[in-house]
């Protein structure tokens, strides 16, 4: 095999339907959005047309949905937009959340806020009664991601917002993992805001969806022209926006089928791994109720030890299998992913991690190709160790 692709978490290849959605609005129907012409106005009625169809999808409102250039951009609005509209501090937040939230909670630090961090359970799981617990007079609002980028758990978001509502507290969710993969529906989550990436469901890079609800403190951090009702100024990428609406109709009409492929490629990795490694390895997160395309595995060596992570993709990558895992590469130096630490991982052990995260083009027989190379690579790894 060429190149096998377990990294979808990452981002996913253009559907050929999605991009086949999109050429024209480069080619033929190229206008500006917001140009009084009639190029402009066809744009205008494609983009509008896409808005009123995302909202549908979410159970949300057209004027409820802003377009931007995708997940990151989309929490930095939100978390800064609330901050700055209520005049409180304290955003609550777990350690576990995407960078683009925890960032941006840390950098209005300067600005006066305070981050509050719940601690997650062992699962990277965060329960109503954390939050419960934190709110308080000068809560400004709470942001918790649905599903775990890194380990697939999910956020019981419905249970969230009830205690949020009860102490009048806008509620935001990053969805970029969940949109398209399990339901996701404005009102029966409770949310208040939400967050969506185009390249995670097979859409194109460098577009997105920041839903608002109405009446909800808030006010534009992205300042330009009149676009998106002064909400988010600049430019209407117009063939992102086709695209992603194309993207969500797709993911949300095969979602069934695609859960059910990944639930099957899941149980055949799992099976593959067991023989294979046996206690040699563990799978990190909730194993139980997790999204079933995000496996995040860890490999102990016979000292007990954690393998070299990194090392560890490079030598997948050497095969063709593309991977990835937590760490972040700072100064040359390796750091444990966050996630991982925050969930009670001892370094080693985080540092050791490797992140499959599945498609709907993956196979059965690509599964078996990993499993197999997937071998190799470790007892490598693992005889140098000796060695």
């Amino acid at each position: 095999m060429d190149t096998v692709y377990f990294d979808h978490a990452a981002t996913t290849p253009v559907d050929e339907r999605v991009l086949e959605a999109m050429i024209p609005y480069f080619t033929e129907h190229y206008g500006n959005a917001n140009s009084p012409h009639g190029l402009g106005n066809n744009a205008k009625v494609a983009v509008e047309e896409a808005r009123e169809n995302i909202a549908e999808m979410i159970g949300a409102e057209p004027a409820e949905i802003v377009f931007t250039s995708g997940g990151t951009e989309s929490d930095n609005c939100v978390i800064k937009g609330v901050v700055n509209a209520t005049g409180k501090t304290e955003v609550i937040t777990s350690p576990l959340e995407h960078h683009a939230v925890l960032h941006t909670a840390e950098a209005l630090k300067r600005h006066g806020a305070k981050p509050v961090y719940l601690e997650p359970n062992s699962k990277g799981i965060i329960t109503a009664e954390k939050v419960e617990e934190a709110i308080n007079d000068n809560t400004a609002m709470v942001s918790l991601m649905h599903v775990n980028n890194e380990i697939g758990s999910i956020n019981p978001l419905a249970e969230i917002s009830e205690v949020c509502s009860k102490h009048n507290i806008p509620f935001h969710s990053d969805t970029v993992q969940s949109v398209g993969k399990i339901p996701v529906d404005v009102d029966e989550l409770g949310l208040d805001f939400l967050s969506i990436s185009g390249h995670k469901i097979y859409g194109p890079k460098g577009i997105g969806v920041m839903y608002m609800r109405h009446a909800t403190p808030w006010l534009p951090w992205m300042h330009g022209g009149s676009q998106e009702r002064r909400r988010r100024g600049g430019t209407l990428n117009v063939p992102g926006i086709i695209g992603l609406a194309k993207a969500m109709e797709l993911t949300q009409k095969e979602m069934d089928d695609h859960r059910k492929h990944f639930i099957k490629l899941r149980k055949r990795l799992i099976n593959g791994l067991d023989k294979t490694f046996g206690d040699r390895y563990q799978i990190n997160g909730d194993t139980e109720n997790g999204v079933p395309h995000i496996i995040n595995i860890s490999f102990l060596d016979p000292n007990g030890d954690g393998l070299d992570g990194e090392m560890l993709l490079l030598n997948l990558d050497v095969e063709g299998i593309c991977c990835s895992n937590g760490s972040a590469c700072t100064s040359g130096a390796m750091e444990p992913s966050h996630v991982l630490e925050g969930i009670g991982l001892d370094e080693k052990t985080a540092n050791s991690s490797l992140r499959v995260s599945l498609g709907k083009q993956n196979t059965a027989e690509e599964i078996d190709y990993f499993v197999n190379k997937l071998k190799e690579v470790v007892e490598r790894m693992m005889g140098t160790v000796k060695a």
